[in-house]
């Protein structure tokens, strides 16, 4: 999603009627939520329905998610792209916890992909980047090209 609070686009969430989001739980060290809204400053934050959530746990957890503040989202702000850095370690993650079928569904089921993606693999700009096997590259760059995403170089 392009924000007007940063030069490069973001995922988010977006509620959709039956729709299922792969994800994973985790634990916000010490409770502290202020510092995770800090750094998700661009997102706001909401519970998730114990009804609407399935998980592995005898009793659901209080569950969070963070999703686009409507505040900065800006659809007139040109198409800001999508970092392939950042792009790269959700596809990890997906494949690593969900497998090929995580990832397949992550691809399906995400919109957007007419934003440009802005290769930076070389020099990640993502804070968090990772380094990805060749397989994994593979992987990405197959699907991106799937979705007809338009790789642009970094710049």
């Amino acid at each position: 999603m392009p924000s007007a609070r940063r030069d490069v686009s973001f995922l988010s969430a977006v509620p959709a009627k039956n729709g299922v989001l792969h994800g994973l739980i985790a634990a916000v060290p010490q409770g502290n939520w202020s510092a995770l809204d800090e750094r998700e400053q661009a997102y706001f934050r909401s519970p998730v329905e114990h009804g609407t959530l399935t998980c592995n746990l005898d009793r659901p957890p209080v569950v969070q998610i963070y999703q686009a503040n409507p505040d900065y989202v800006d659809p007139v702000v040109s198409r800001k792209p999508i970092l392939l850095s950042y792009l790269d370690v959700v596809i990890q993650g997906y494949l690593r916890v969900f497998g090929q079928e995580g990832v397949e569904s992550f691809f399906a089921t995400t919109q957007g992909w007419d934003t440009p993606v802005r290769d930076d693999r070389a020099a990640p700009v993502y804070a968090r980047a990772q380094s990805l096997s060749r397989a994994e590259t593979a992987l990405v760059d197959r699907h991106l090209a799937q979705v007809s995403a338009v790789v642009e170089p970094a710049g």
